[in-house]
C-alpha cells in the first residue's frame, strides 16, 4: 500500500475556521505533524486514528529543523501511511509549504495541498481592519518580518501605497518602521499590531509609524502577532483605544474620505 502526504492549512488557530476538506483529511490521517499555530487543542478528536507529532517552531527555538520535518513526511509516506502536515494559516503563505511539496516530489510521494484561511487577512479582519476599502486602499502587500528588509524593498513598499501586512514582524518592527520613514512614509501613518488573533487573549495595539515601537514596548507586545500599516487601520472597531480616541480616529477618517 502506498502512502501519501496532505498539507493542510489550519487557518489562524480557531478550530471552526478549518475547511471541510481539512476536517476530512484529518479524519482519514494515520500520522499528523502539526505546528504550534495550527488548531491542535482537540486534535486527538479531529484525527482519532492518527499518531500526533508536535513539530512546532517557536521564536528562538526550532523543535525540529525544517529538513527533519520534510524527512519525517517522506519516511511515513514511504512506509505506506496517510500523513497530514497541519500548518497554521495557509501552507503557501510564508509557511514553507512549497519546500515540503518539493521534498515529497523528489521522493516520489503523492502530495496534495488543502488551502487554509491565512492570518494575513483573517487576523486584521478579527480586529475590524479591512485590508482594502473603497477610497482608502485598493491593494495590500504581505511581507515576512522574519528578517530586516533591504533599503530597496523598503523604498518599494513606501512608494507602493495601499496596506502593508507583516507576519512574524514583532522583533523587526523597529528596523521596519525606521526604514519606511526613511523611505518617505508619513510619520502619522496608522499602525496596528494584533496579538494572538482569534484567541481569548486577542489584543490590538494601535499607534502611528513614529511612535508604534514605543507604544508596543509599553504594551509589552509579543508574538504571535500581525502588523498592519496603512490608512485602513483608522477603520478598526476593536482595540485598546478609549472611546474618545475612537471618535478622533473616526473624525480623521471622515476628513480623509471627504
Amino acid at each position: 500500500m502506498s502512502g501519501s502526504v496532505t498539507l493542510v492549512g489550519g487557518g489562524p488557530g480557531q478550530e471552526d475556521l478549518l475547511t471541510v476538506a481539512a476536517v476530512r483529511a484529518l479524519l482519514d490521517a494515520e500520522v499528523v505533524l502539526y505546528d504550534r499555530l495550527a488548531p491542535h487543542d482537540r486534535l486527538a478528536e479531529l484525527a482519532p486514528g492518527a499518531v500526533l507529532v508536535d513539530v512546532g517552531k517557536r521564536p528562538g527555538h526550532h523543535a525540529i529543523p525544517q529538513a527533519e520535518i520534510e524527512a519525517l513526511l517522506v519516511e511515513h509516506a514511504l512506509a505506506g501511511r496517510r500523513v497530514v502536515r497541519l500548518k497554521g494559516g495557509d501552507p503557501y503563505v510564508l509557511g514553507r509549504g512549497g519546500e515540503e511539496v518539493l521534498a515529497c516530489h523528489r521522493a516520489g510521494v503523492p502530495v496534495e495541498v488543502v488551502p487554509g484561511v491565512t492570518s494575513a487577512i483573517s487576523v486584521p479582519g478579527a480586529a475590524g481592519i479591512p485590508l482594502t476599502h473603497r477610497g482608502i486602499s485598493h491593494l495590500f502587500t504581505v511581507v515576512s518580518g522574519h528578517a530586516p528588509l533591504t533599503p530597496d524593498e523598503l523604498g518599494h513598499l513606501a512608494g507602493l501605497g495601499g496596506t502593508i501586512v507583516v507576519l512574524m514582524g514583532v522583533n523587526t518592527l523597529p528596523s521596519l518602521t525606521a526604514g519606511l520613514a526613511r523611505a518617505g512614509m508619513a510619520e502619522r501613518m496608522p499602525v496596528a499590531i494584533i496579538e494572538r488573533g482569534y484567541s481569548a487573549e486577542q489584543r490590538t495595539t494601535i499607534g502611528e509609524l513614529a511612535d508604534i515601537v514605543t507604544t508596543a514596548g509599553r504594551a509589552r507586545v509579543a508574538s504571535p502577532a500581525v502588523v498592519v500599516i496603512g490608512e485602513v487601520v483608522r477603520l478598526a472597531h476593536d482595540g485598546d483605544a478609549s472611546a474618545a480616541e475612537l471618535m478622533d480616529r473616526a473624525a480623521g477618517f471622515a476628513a480623509v474620505a471627504g
